[in-house]
This record gives C-alpha cells, sequence and structure tokens, in this order.
C-alpha cells in the first residue's frame, strides 16, 4: 500500500489556524484505495493519538476533544485530504500524520509535519 505523506505544518500563534494536506505518495490511485483515512498526532513526550477520519463519502468522526476546532475534508479533484485546525493552543504542537484508520501495527508512517504552537 502506498505511504500517506502529511504536510503544511509550520509555526502559528494560539488562537490562529493551520491547513494541512494529505496526499497519497504514489498518487496514480485515489487516496481512498488505502481505506478511511485519518489523522493523527503525537505531542512531544507523548504517545500518538487520533485526531479524527474522513470516508471517501467524506463521513467525518472526531476526537471528541477537538470537535468543533478541527475540520477533515476531502478535494476529489486534487485526491487529496486536509484538516483545518482552528482556535490553535500550546497543546496541540507536535508531529501530524495521516495514515489510514484503522491502522496496522505494521504501517509505515514516514514523517509527518511538524506544528507549533506559541502562546
Amino acid at each position: 500500500q502506498a505511504q500517506l505523506v502529511a504536510s503544511g505544518g509550520g509555526l502559528v500563534q494560539a488562537g490562529g489556524s493551520l491547513r494541512l494536506s494529505c496526499a497519497a505518495s504514489g498518487s496514480s490511485r485515489n487516496i481512498f484505495t488505502i481505506g478511511i483515512i485519518g489523522w493523527y498526532r503525537q505531542a512531544p513526550g507523548k504517545q500518538r493519538e487520533i485526531v479524527g477520519y474522513i470516508t471517501r463519502a467524506s463521513a467525518t468522526n472526531y476526537a471528541e476533544s477537538l470537535k468543533g476546532r478541527f475540520t477533515i475534508s476531502t478535494d476529489t479533484a486534487n485526491n487529496m485530504v486536509y484538516l483545518e485546525m482552528n482556535n490553535l493552543v500550546p497543546d496541540d504542537t507536535g508531529v501530524y500524520y495521516c495514515n489510514r484508520w484503522p491502522t496496522h501495527r505494521t504501517d509505515s508512517w514516514g514523517r509527518g509535519t511538524q506544528v507549533t504552537v506559541s502562546s
């Protein structure tokens, strides 16, 4: 299965917004070939956690603590999945990844994209 690659991270002040993008490393196929696509993040010193996921039909689900602030969407024309993050707080700092949902223990995660929220 092709690896999914997250991009678009950066440094943002608390209260600001960022939009992350997810693309298949080999984009010849529809991104949803891998299945349901989830966003994950790993804060410094913490385990990786689920942010939310999206189906090919654009049904979404989010971690309860993030509902209302984070929005996952997909762009069929560009074969991309996005994570829009609003009202960011320092605790949102971490490395963000996209991968299928549910994940497999053997999945390759790649580098992810760093999001840093300053206070």
